[in-house]
């Protein structure tokens, strides 16, 4: 028999990926649909549709549709062998939510593998046309009702892991059902973008999984169980029915692709349909382990902790989110989201070292840890953490157990340490009240983004946190390669016979992950003082 390989699925924002992994894990095909290059007719930007209302921002199912049909040509173009695949499964952009019609559950079950997806889906499975997506900012009055519903936005944080943002699907769902009750009616399912994609695959409507599930404010995360007050409030009694059966973990085959893939392109009859997951989660999956943290050094800047089950459930808060992890049941991942991350540091690097990142490592490596007592904290954009705060603000302080003072200035040399301590101090301050007093630190840091690729950041990363620093051989695929994996999981839990664990699967994995950083421990014992005195900064 040739060897298997395994099918990860990527709908982002922008395009759709697929990438197929050998048992191994390496990757032997990565191909792509651009949206707005490869479908135009469409008419998106960046593969969104902005309006009409204001801080409206949706993408046409239809395009999504297709790009599956497009890939799959691709694909075969490509010499991909179909029938080698053993398992599907991938990843969708958080949030994003898909409204099938009553008749979705007919035409899904009688696809004719004479006809493309596109041509049997597009014109009658689908209540509503347009998904709103994760750039959506239309339901402030939504997220208002629904923290007021449940008791206020730390309450609404400590059942469904975050408080209520415009983005996430159960207040998307709320205004759908305010503004379109004709269309809202005449919706059969709701899906997620990650559950939409194995329905096709499967010939009926697939289950959220459970980690994805966690962006909806409408699951219990901590038992990873759908909440009848928040379903009512967002959705009304119908929406039980509406969001299908609880969620489901990853690993878990929900069925096998139907005659659709196995005449029209030649899928093996037995290869196995499993959850899809979120983006994050996803990239956690293909990136680390539980006990491990990714730092996304990117245009902005998202943290991500898997931390391992325990009998004392991590602390949520309304500035960070908490999400089921999606391979280990009791387990959860912890995410921090910053707007202000590398327009920030590229705004300093301008202003004060000559828009040369050679001239910024200079000047952070000439000033000691602390700074000598001089603090900036840096905010272009309006942030998220601390919300909705903007300019730069200045800080002197004598010693680790002074309050610091207000100044109008810092010396230009010092601005380039300053702006890196006080990103990562912040995420270090919050990580540390999310965990549990006698919890460990994570066992490594894995750095992605383009600021992984600076080894003085790097290197003030590792002693900032204490812990050794990695980047991983290629990040530019990762949420389609977590897909991959959690696909090779669902295949090999079912071929082995006996529950094991994602890790015990990937033990055998050769590692692609670079030590770029070790801790210096008088360092890092520096900022174990520090961030107090960041967190007095950020508050005065």
């Amino acid at each position: 028999m040739s060897e298997p390989l395994f099918l990860g699925i990527d709908l982002s924002t922008q395009q759709l990926k697929a990438l197929l992994i050998n048992e191994k894990a390496i990757v032997v095909h990565n191909l792509a649909v651009g949206f707005d290059r490869d479908l135009p007719q469409y008419g998106t930007t960046n593969g969104a549709t902005h309006g009409p209302e204001d801080n409206q921002v949706t993408s046409p199912v239809a395009m999504w549709v297709e790009a599956i049909d497009l890939i799959l040509q691709r694909m075969k173009d490509a010499g991909v062998d179909f029938r080698r695949i053993r398992a599907v499964s991938g990843a969708g952009q958080q949030h994003g939510s898909v409204y099938w019609s009553n008749m979705a559950d007919d035409v899904l079950a009688s696809l004719n593998p004479l006809k493309t997806l596109l041509s049997q889906l597009g014109p009658h499975a689908f209540s509503i046309h347009d998904s709103p997506i994760w750039q959506d900012s239309s339901t402030t009055r939504e997220c208002r009702e629904l923290e007021e519903i449940i008791g206020g936005p730390q309450a609404l944080a400590d059942l469904t892991g975050s408080r209520a943002y415009e983005r996430f699907t159960g207040t998307q769902i709320k205004k759908i059902r305010r503004l379109k009750p004709h269309e809202y009616e005449r919706t059969s399912r709701i899906s997620l973008v990650s559950s939409f994609l194995p329905s096709l695959f499967l010939g009926f409507i697939a289950p959220v999984e459970v980690s994805d599930a966690s962006g909806m404010n409408l699951m219990d995360v901590l038992s990873g169980k759908w909440d009848e007050r928040l379903l009512q409030a967002c959705g009304g009694p119908e929406l039980r029915t509406k969001i299908g059966p609880e969620p489901v973990s990853g690993g878990t085959v929900l069925g096998k692709v139907t005659s659709w893939w196995v005449e029209r392109w030649g899928f093996h009859p037995d290869c196995v349909v499993t959850p899809f997951t979120g983006d994050n989660p996803a990239t956690m999956v293909a990136l680390s382990t539980p006990g491990d943290a990714v730092l996304s050094l990117g245009t902005s800047t998202t943290f991500l902790l898997a931390i391992a089950p325990s009998d004392t459930p991590p602390a949520r808060f309304t500035t960070s989110h908490l999400l089921a992890h999606p391979t280990t049941i009791g387990a959860h991942i912890a995410m921090l989201c910053y707007k202000n991350g590398s327009l920030a540091r590229e705004k300093v690097r301008n202003e004060y070292a000559n828009g040369d990142w050679a001239r910024f490592n200079e000047l952070v490596s000439a000033m000691p840890p602390g700074n000598d007592g001089y603090w900036g904290l840096y905010f272009p954009l309006p942030e998220i953490i601390p919300p909705n705060v903007v300019g730069s603000f200045y800080f002197k302080s004598k010693d680790d157990t002074a309050t610091p003072t207000p100044i109008e200035t810092l010396p230009g040399t010092v601005h380039p340490r300053a702006i890196l301590e006080s990103q990562l101090l912040s995420i270090r301050a919050r990580v540390a009240a999310i965990l549990q007093q006698d919890a460990p630190r994570p066992r490594r840091l894995v750095l992605t983004g383009g600021a992984s690729m600076n080894p003085t950041i790097r290197q003030l990363a590792a002693d900032l946190f204490g812990i050794p620093a990695y980047v991983a051989e290629d990040t530019s695929e990762a949420a389609a390669t977590g897909g991959a994996l959690l696909a090779r999981y669902a295949w090999w839990l079912s071929n082995s016979g006996v529950t094991q664990s994602f890790e015990q699967m990937r033990a055998g994995d050769a590692e692609r992950m670079k030590l770029v950083a070790e801790p210096d421990e008088e360092i890092t014992k520096v900022y174990d003082g520090l961030v107090k005195t960041y967190k007095l900064c950020e508050n005065l």
